[in-house]
């Protein structure tokens, strides 16, 4: 900006009111790490606000606007390990933005002008974290999800989707023969109706038909769909991999390869080197085993469909197939737009905001993922069918998604119960799931797995009930954990006492411990057994022998216990 430019700039600025949330004041304070969380707070809120720059003006009084000048010199400044402040903010942004900065002296006060691009294809973060301006503060983005909704919702219009974006030089040469023809034979699958005019389209008329390109020119989701290898740089700085890493019992790597686009074909190549050995289940009732694979092949596919629609390439990072002896690892950059898995199967409904709207619009008419965005209920509904146990979503704290599919039976008598009690529904399936991997269950699942009497004992350690025992042939094991009446416990308290006149706390506990259930880790074990002693004592039946309190006490029976027996 010219000199009269600047201070044209400086005049809007101070006559904006005082809280206007994509715009910052400041006199001198210029910490480094804080300047660098309000370039992402500022571009997200100008995204927000429909503008096309945020800025922060230093020497400026906040609450008054008064110009006062200021001491911040930001070409003096340095970032962390000395590195200069411009290189050091633009290195820790992602995706890289544009800011420009300004020094220039109106009424000859010093004042320093940052001008910060808007967020354009995905929110911006500094060091790895989004922030967004709330009133006058800088908050972090995550706690604020409908703030996060509505930022996507506008980075996902037409002509701020990355995916959409034109690769200004790339040429119908630019993409894989053999890809634009296999996108041929699927489109003929999703649209049968128009079979007789898609033989009279060229590749060009094709490509525009099934929205991988616009107006016959070549977009970025036709080079990660269809492109060649070598055509990739038109995706710089972005570089969209897909990696298969075999690990072994340990984590150790044993192998891998990487796997460039297009990657219509190269899912299929990737996931011919996973291993899918056979498992063998013995249900309830019978000698003879059910055989499955160890992952579902729709399952896998579906699961790498989704990281390739809802990757965040700017960020250049890998999608990543992990598998281990036992799981497989499915990994995608970027935040999990919906927001919480169990709400996405409970809608049932296409996600209102994409990350790449125009790659997944053309990956569902290419056949790759579903037009009515209910894959991962699916992907429940077939583990449930096959009787093993359910995804794991990891969120990673809103940088990367990871899930996990188990290619082995965790617990022999949860899959059991799945293949005899076919009436559970995919809700009582995803609960139990939980309590057979020892995780928390929410009130409401808690309330419905008692009702349909499928649990027993206290959160967090439930097993099985006695009906499903039954049915899955776990019986002995459901009367091990089955607790025994408290007053039996009592009695064996009182026995003893009887037997050997007085008693410690660990005489007591080796009594009990080895009797109480197995439900009961060692903590609550004893603290059963204090509850039980405190008990017996309120109900006048054991009392402390006198003299013996604190860590050497000493417990023994009442004297009109003693009397009533003699």
């Amino acid at each position: 900006m010219t000199s009269a430019d600047l201070q044209a700039k400086l005049v809007d600025l101070l006559s904006l009111p005082t809280e206007t949330e994509w715009v910052e004041f400041k006199l001198n304070k210029a910490e480094p790490q804080e300047i660098g969380e309000y370039l992402s707070a500022l571009s997200n809120s100008a995204a927000l606000h429909r503008q096309p720059c945020g800025y922060i003006l230093w020497g400026v009084e906040d609450g008054t606007h008064t110009v006062k000048g200021t001491t911040f010199k930001p070409h003096r400044q340095k970032g962390a390990g000395n590195e200069d402040l411009e290189p050091w903010l633009a290195r820790l942004l992602s995706p890289r933005i544009e800011f420009k900065i300004y020094e220039f002296k109106p009424g000859g006060h010093p004042v320093v002008l940052f001008q910060i691009q808007a967020a354009n294809s995905t929110p911006v973060a500094f060091s790895g974290r989004e922030w967004v301006r709330i009133g006058s503060h800088k908050k972090p983005l995550r706690d604020y999800v409908e703030k996060e909704r509505e930022l996507w919702q506008i980075l996902s219009w037409p002509g701020q989707d990355w995916s959409a974006g034109i690769c200004e030089g790339a040429r119908l040469n630019d993409l894989d023969s053999n890809a634009v023809a296999f996108a041929r034979a699927e489109f003929k699958k999703k649209h049968p109706k128009l079979i007789a005019e898609l033989g009279d389209w060229d590749d060009l008329t094709f490509l525009n038909k099934a929205k991988v390109c616009i107006g016959g020119k070549i977009t970025r989701t036709a080079l990660i769909l269809l492109g060649r290898p070598e055509s990739a740089h038109y995706l710089a700085p972005s570089h969209p991999q897909l990696t298969w890493i075999l690990k072994d019992k340990d984590g150790m790597e044993r192998d891998y390869k990487h796997f460039e686009p297009p990657f219509l074909l190269a899912v299929d190549a990737l996931l011919a080197n996973v291993r899918n050995l056979t498992c063998r289940v013995l249900p309830g009732g019978t000698l003879f085993p059910v055989e499955l694979l160890q992952y579902d092949d729709w399952v896998l596919r579906e699961l790498l469909h989704n990281a390739i629609a809802h990757q965040d390439y700017p960020c250049s990072g890998r999608i990543n197939v992990v598998e281990f002896e036992d799981r497989l690892v499915v990994a995608n950059m970027g935040k999990f737009l919906p927001g919480d898995v169990e709400d996405v199967i409970r809608r049932d409904a296409p996600f209102s905001v994409f990350r790449n709207p125009f790659l997944a619009q053309a990956m569902v008419g290419l056949q790759m993922i579903d037009t009515i965005g209910s894959g991962i209920k699916r992907i429940f509904q077939v583990q449930k069918k096959r009787s093993f146990p359910m995804p794991d979503y990891d969120l990673m704290g809103g940088q990367e998604v990871q899930v996990r599919i188990i290619g082995k039976v965790l617990d022999e008598k949860y899959t059991r119960m799945l293949m005899a009690r076919t009436d559970l529904d995919l809700w009582d399936a995803i609960a139990l799931d939980k309590v057979q991997k020892r995780r928390p269950i929410s009130d409401d699942e808690f309330k419905v797995l008692k009702k349909k009497k499928l649990v027993e004992g206290r959160r967090p350690n439930l097993f099985l009930s006695a009906e499903v025992a039954a049915a899955t042939e776990t019986k002995a094991e459901y009367i091990r954990k089955r607790a025994f009446d408290r007053e039996h416990y009592k009695r064996m308290v009182v026995a003893y006492l009887e037997q050997f006149t007085e008693a410690t706390r660990e005489d007591i506990n080796k009594l009990l411990v080895d009797k109480l259930s197995d439900a009961l880790d060692d903590g609550q074990k004893k603290n059963a057994i204090r509850n039980l002693l405190q008990e017996l004592r309120r109900q006048g039946t054991i009392r402390p022998v006198e003299g013996k309190r604190g860590a050497g006490a000493r417990w023994e029976l009442s004297k009109s216990v003693t009397e009533g027996s003699a």
